[in-house]
């Protein structure tokens, strides 16, 4: 993997970019009231903010009825170190991809991870359109969606996304709050029912698959507030036709420091939640044999008047990204019921129960 060799360095660069990033945070684009998104520019790269990542996440099923959870995320984060050098090398803009795949017949979980700075050919996040990639892993628009093709040690992906929805823009037109403070805020938008079809490859054999996905796009310069320690976040296709997403904030005690999220209806009706709006209430934990941490990874979930129980396709999907992003956490398929009848499926993620988040 030609990616690997400057891991280190790459290291390196964050860490002074964390180190300093107060100091230089002024000398960042900066997420603003009143701005409206704009497409197709704004499926693209945005180099003058901090970080950014395209992710996506589908439950998908093959010829048999097996079924498969499938993440694919490419993050990018300009470090601002290093660049006033001329030299090619310099770290301007640092890309890191995670894939995984979540077996439910074998409970198994496999995945992967790259990193690189941007240039050479090797990797690169484009201005524009969605298209991103790391040596040979990508993510891409096409005419009618996106194309995913990633080459992990042990499985790879060629997927394709089809369109089947408008966009849902996060928050308050694109602009997500993530905090307390205006400035704990994002540019965010979705995709959601995005339908799935390809293969995927394991040892060898090569499984075709369809299903269901979402893909998440979003931006912004600010740190997590002080205070938080990680956050709960879930994407979920509804069985009607629907989209939620819901996320909360974290503080370092376990309370919510913050919260939101977004209901879209099958017949196309918006309601955006306000903090005291959505609660994660823990059902039932799992502890990593690993890591030993443990995770709430089934919970009951309130968003408004909507509520319903998450439960995981599988307990064992933690994520061991230390050498990219350098954090662990939980990530994975779930379902959720509500009165014993199915309400949706998609994605559950658990940051900072392992050690407090730095973002």
């Amino acid at each position: 993997m030609s990616c690997w060799p400057g891991r280190a360095a790459l290291q390196l660069a964050v860490a002074c970019a964390c180190v300093y990033g107060n100091a230089i945070a002024q000398d960042y684009a900066r997420v603003q009231p009143g701005v409206e998104l704009q497409f197709p520019r704004d499926h693209g790269s945005h180099p003058q903010f901090r970080t950014e990542w395209w992710y996506l996440t589908g439950r998908v099923k093959d010829a048999r009825g097996g079924e498969l959870g499938i993440q694919i995320t490419f993050f990018r984060n300009r470090p601002r170190v290093a660049e006033d050098n001329p030299s090619r090398f310099a770290p301007r803009q640092l890309l890191f991809a995670h894939a995984a795949l979540a077996d439910a017949g074998t409970g198994k979980l496999l995945h992967d991870q790259r990193a690189a700075r941007a240039g050479f050919g090797l990797a690169e996040a484009q201005q524009g359109r969605t298209d991103v990639a790391i040596d040979d892993w990508s993510l891409s628009q096409t005419a009618g969606g996106y194309s995913a093709k990633i080459v992990a040690r042990e499985f790879e992906y060629a997927l394709d996304f089809k369109v089947t929805q408008r966009l849902l823009l996060q928050g308050e037109r694109g602009l997500s709050r993530k905090g307390p403070l205006p400035a704990q805020a994002s540019y965010y938008y979705s995709q959601p029912q995005l339908a799935v079809s390809g293969s995927v490859t394991v040892k060898g054999e090569k499984r075709e698959v369809s299903g269901a996905a979402w893909l998440d796009h979003e931006w912004s310069s600010e740190y997590l507030a002080a205070e938080a320690a990680g956050w709960d976040w879930i994407g979920l296709n509804l069985a009607d036709g629907g989209a939620l997403m819901a996320f909360r904030m974290r503080d370092k005690r376990g309370g919510t420091l913050w919260a939101g999220g977004t209901l879209r209806t099958a017949e196309g009706r918006l309601r955006s939640f306000e903090p005291g709006e959505v609660r994660f209430e823990p059902l039932r934990r799992w502890r990593s044999p690993r890591t030993r941490t443990e995770y709430p990874v089934a919970l009951r979930v309130r968003a408004g008047d909507l509520e319903f129980e998450l439960k995981p396709m599988m307990d064992d999907q933690e994520l061991d990204s230390r050498a990219s992003t350098g954090t662990i956490y939980w990530e994975g398929a779930v379902s959720a019921t509500s009165g014993g009848k199915l309400l949706g499926s998609g994605y559950l993620e658990l940051t900072g129960y392992w050690r407090p988040l730095r973002l």
